[in-house]
């Protein structure tokens, strides 16, 4: 049996970015410092870092609220830190934190922690702390804010565990606060969500509740590409979470998104490192409004679970 304990992976995003712009040598110095300051960090928090992963430090802690102090300072101060780097060489940090059984043999740790807090902190965002509810339990009341993003299904996984997000930000800024028109759309979903169609130019695809969560993005690792400069590398994630398709910017300059025929619903809603739910059909613009022509614009349209299943019994 292994011991209880916090399980945190912290990743630096855009190191691929960095190197081409600054050549292995510098790019390895930056990176390899950047990594020590994190589990300095850790273990100045009564953590013990397990082994560095490149561009990431494995970490773990006796408990759940000691964890969550180490990674909220770690996203304060390398957030002042990037405000001075140019945006070419800006790397931001994405964290997953998990609690559980951990067992460690020859220097190494293993268990079901270990492993979700690595896929929490896939798929955070950018700038992101994604931690699970076993985490939470452990905060006092009203110590940190959080936000409940549900059940969140993990690959490998058959149980979808809830998991939260730590607003971390000193004070809420722009990219945290959801548009007005947001919650309307909120509201008038139909949370019956079975699959999703994307088509871009010539590039169609179509993805079921199973198949999600996805990316899009510029490169290869995305499961939906959109190759334009404006385009992030993973630009923004496509979730199934509680019977709804839930789009989440991770991107560098935001994500937009106009629906058809909403009611209550007007304009663009633009998205800053935060989410709304993807229901019908409209628009996502990647990296610019909906109202530049020029963007790179992905339609969407969803189709309800029951329909699907209707469906299939018609055939």
């Amino acid at each position: 049996m292994g011991a209880n304990s916090t399980v945190v992976f912290a990743d630096l995003t855009g190191s691929t970015r960095v190197f081409e712009a600054m050549g292995n040598a510098r790019a390895t110095d930056t990176v390899t410092r950047l990594t020590q300051w994190i589990g300095g960090v850790c273990e100045a928090h009564g953590g013990r870092v397990v082994k560095m992963l490149g561009d990431g430090v494995l970490a773990i802690f006796p408990a759940g609220d000691i964890a969550t102090a180490a990674v909220l300072e770690l996203q304060r101060n390398h957030q002042k830190r990037l405000q001075a780097w140019p945006a070419s060489l800006r790397m931001d940090l994405q964290i997953g934190v998990a609690s559980g059984d951990v067992l460690e043999v020859d220097g190494d740790c293993y268990g079901d922690a270990v492993n979700l807090a690595s896929r929490l902190s896939d798929l955070a965002g950018p700038g992101q702390i994604w931690v699970t509810e076993s985490v939470v339990e452990q905060l006092k009341e009203g110590e940190v804010r959080h936000r409940n993003l549900g059940p969140i299904t993990i690959r490998g996984k058959n149980e979808t565990p809830i998991v939260h997000r730590i607003d971390w930000q000193e004070e809420m800024s722009e990219f945290l606060t959801m548009p007005a028109t947001l919650a309307q759309t909120n509201r008038a979903v139909d949370s019956s969500f079975g699959q999703i169609e994307l088509s871009w130019l010539d590039v169609r695809a179509l993805f079921s509740a199973a198949d999600l969560p996805i990316h899009l993005g510029r490169v290869d690792e995305a499961q939906f590409v959109v190759n334009d400069p404006r385009v992030s590398r993973l630009h923004a994630r496509i979730e199934a979470r509680q019977g709804s398709c839930v789009l989440v910017d991770v991107s560098t300059y935001g994500t937009w998104v106009r629906f058809h025929g909403s009611a209550g619903v007007s304009g663009e809603i633009a998205l800053r490192r935060d989410e709304c739910v993807l229901h019908g059909s409209g628009e996502i613009g990647l990296g610019a409004p909906l109202s530049d022509f020029s963007a790179p614009t992905i339609a969407f349209k969803t189709t309800g679970g029951d329909l699907l299943l209707a469906r299939r019994d018609a055939r």
